[in-house]
């Protein structure tokens, strides 16, 4: 694998395309190449942020299309478009390419009808998507699916007992950030919807249900929230043990991790801490009234929900070191 990879970002203007970039700009094994922006095509940097391209940092080249940033065939090109978008491109004959949409997450073209609401137009190719949830499933080849950020803090809570659980009793109780229904405006978005307010959306249908059952096995109940905050998201899932030590299976698999921290007793996770981090956090409670155990995990939907993860994907591929250009460390105020 080579000492250091040129990276292109295709849909760069949206919430997770500006957040890739600006982890390619820190990377120290990452080469930008190219931005692609169908919108901001033959401008300057600075027409997406005044900051980009001053004080002696790493240079962000004028942007070209999508189609044109796709054709450089970087070594590795992380797609930042919409599901819809993202499905129809065909991907180049050369490089790792990281989907941040969800195109490429499930195995079964039918269920994009059902849960995306589109016919998939490369259904045979699926099957060449690599789903990658480090923690999880580690990706492989190099068409890399990243998965979505309900589905990240959900798994990375259920995968390690999801043998040591009754799979019927799995309730998840999810809330996001503004930012995790992406830039483009609709009603439920203006600020006079989300602020001073907490309300359900897609109940029993959200898009990252049949991810998740896909990984675990077995379907799960997700309910998922939007909090007036702009990012940031807490999955509260519910289980019941099948007589294993949940704690001790969840400490045990990540107890090597650098990402994924599981919280010592008496400690909650919380939104601030993981904020503008690719950390996740997790916590387990038993409740004293049921016999339901409570498995809590925090994660920047931004962050380890997204361009964060495709950093950490990217990584592993090249063989680069797994957290390079990752958020992890500091103090938050």
């Amino acid at each position: 694998m080579p000492s250091m990879a040129y990276a292109s970002i295709i849909g760069v203007s949206g919430y997770t395309g500006q957040e890739t970039l600006d982890r390619v700009l820190s990377h120290p094994e990452l080469e930008l190449y190219a931005v692609g922006s169908d919108t901001l095509a033959g401008r300057e940097a600075i027409a997406l942020d005044p900051r980009l391209n001053r004080n002696g940092g790493r240079r962000v080249p004028h942007f070209i299309t999508n189609e044109a940033a796709l054709a450089c065939e970087a070594d590795v090109t992380f797609v930042c478009l919409p599901h819809e978008e993202a499905a129809a491109l065909e991907a180049p004959s050369k490089g790792v390419v990281v989907d941040l949409s969800g195109a490429h997450r499930l195995l079964d073209p039918a269920q994009y009808e059902r849960w995306y609401g589109f016919t998939h137009p490369r259904p045979d190719g699926l099957t060449c998507w690599s789903y990658g949830l480090p923690e999880v499933s580690t990706p492989e080849g190099r068409l890399v699916a990243n998965p979505g950020c309900y589905a990240t803090a959900a798994l990375l809570a259920l995968y390690p007992i999801r043998t040591a659980i009754d799979p019927e009793s799995v309730v998840v109780d999810a809330k996001s950030g503004m930012t995790g229904a992406g830039r483009t405006l609709r009603a439920s978005s203006h600020a006079g919807f989300v602020l001073e307010n907490v309300s359900p959306y897609k109940v029993g249908e959200h898009q990252h249900v049949p991810e998740i059952a896909q990984q675990l096995g077995f379907p799960v109940s997700l309910t998922p929230h939007l909090l007036p905050v702009r990012r940031g998201l807490i999955a509260t899932c519910y289980v019941r043990s099948s007589g294993a030590d949940l704690r001790a299976l969840l400490e045990e698999h990540y107890a090597d991790s650098h990402v994924v921290a599981v919280l010592r007793e008496g400690v909650a996770p919380e939104l601030s801490r993981v904020q503008n981090t690719d950390a996740a956090e997790i916590a387990v409670y038993e409740d004293r009234f049921t016999d339901h155990t409570i498995v809590v995990c925090a994660i920047d939907n931004l962050g380890k929900g997204a361009a964060g993860q495709a950093i950490q994907n990217a990584n592993l591929l090249f063989g680069f070191g797994e957290t390079d250009g990752l958020r992890l460390s500091g103090v938050l105020v």
